[in-house]
């Protein structure tokens, strides 16, 4: 039987996102629930966490469920995750022994693991949850790697709750903001593909060309458009970006030409400290939103006037991570051939 994994959201359809945020809504409402009764779920942690962490280990609990924390090279073993490999180094165990045994003890697996910011041709294979996927015979959530589908469901429960349920062409900002680090391009990936799926009218907003998204995730979001209407477009001018937006969503992310090479990339994400949000460029909007995965650094991303704004949605879309990843955890762990480990509360 085949098992379903929740890696990116593209791999679900529209009904069955909005099934898992009406189910969101009714946690929000209710939190208590017995959907993991007698079920565990390994959550394994390759890079730090506070939201994700908290959450869905608070969630399980919320539902009778049991989590078991990991972090591989820490707690846990360090996993070799490339085939043929002759392991002699650090790893001590192939993931192919690894998930398998995690599959006899537990009913679900979470997986965080962040590229490597090494080479993007690798790191966009995603081989970490892909391996964990492949060798795993229960279901597998993304917790975060190059894309973050949780934060996804979060971030549009969260839009929906002030804007109704309705999305199709409000206006929506995805903007690149100024970090002193290169980061992550999970997060933007992410938002461009559910904004997109949701039939807003999408405007990219990055510095130059070089902090474009990978093609893949600009396919998605174009393919995402044909579907669901809407539009994308891609600027880089603030101004008309932010002009007459109803959501501004900002992150920061690292370009994917200097990948690895962030010396080179660091004068041109330098020169470009002016993207961060403010009440001057929220003025421009039309009323609209701001919003943010968290962490934040204030002042450097978005200014204290705008977290601290009736406008900023942000901990609402924190909050929202619990209600949809027990919905989420819910889901999956209902699937036929998905057994119960066994475990029980006291």
């Amino acid at each position: 039987m085949t098992i379903r994994h929740f890696l990116s959201t593209q791999d679900w359809n529209r009904n069955d996102l909005d099934r898992l945020l009406d189910q969101a809504r009714g946690f929000r409402e209710s939190k208590a629930g017995m959907q993991l009764e007698g079920k565990a779920i390994a959550l394994l942690f390759f890079n730090p966490s506070m939201r994700t962490r908290t959450s869905f280990e608070l969630g399980a609990c919320q539902l009778a469920g049991k989590a078991i924390v990991l972090a591989p090279g820490k707690d846990a073993w360090p996993i070799e995750f490339d085939v043929g490999t002759v392991m002699d180094g650090e790893t001590e165990e192939h993931i192919a022994e690894v998930a398998r045994v995690l599959s006899r003890y537990v009913d679900l697996i979470g997986v965080r693991a962040f590229p490597k910011f090494q080479d993007w041709s690798v790191d966009r294979e995603d081989r970490v949850i892909q391996a964990f996927a492949k060798y795993s015979s229960v279901p597998v959530i993304n917790m975060e790697t190059i894309t973050h589908p949780c934060q996804e469901l979060a971030h549009i429960m969260a839009l929906q709750q002030h804007l109704g349920t309705d999305l199709a062409h409000r206006k929506y900002v995805l903007t690149w903001t100024y970090h002193p680090k290169p980061l992550n391009t999970a997060v933007a990936n992410s938002a461009l593909q559910i904004a997109t799926r949701y039939g807003m009218d999408v405007t990219l907003l990055c510095p130059t060309d070089e902090y474009l998204l990978d093609p893949r995730y600009l396919a998605f979001a174009r393919r995402n458009v044909a579907e669901n209407g809407g539009s994308l477009t891609i600027s880089h001018d603030i101004e008309s970006a932010y002009r007459g937006a109803d959501v501004v969503y900002a992150k920061s992310w690292g370009a994917l030409p200097y990948f690895g090479r962030w010396d080179q990339e660091k004068p041109i994400r330098d020169a470009h400290r002016h993207f961060i949000v403010d009440e001057a460029k929220m003025a421009l909007t039309n009323n609209g939103l701001f919003s943010h995965c968290l962490p934040l650094r204030r002042n450097v991303k978005a200014s204290d006037a705008v977290m601290d704004s009736p406008a900023c949605i942000a901990i609402d879309e924190a909050e929202n991570r619990l209600h949809v990843q027990k919905a989420l955890m819910a889901e999956l762990a209902a699937q036929p051939g998905v057994r119960n480990s066994g475990f029980r509360i006291g």
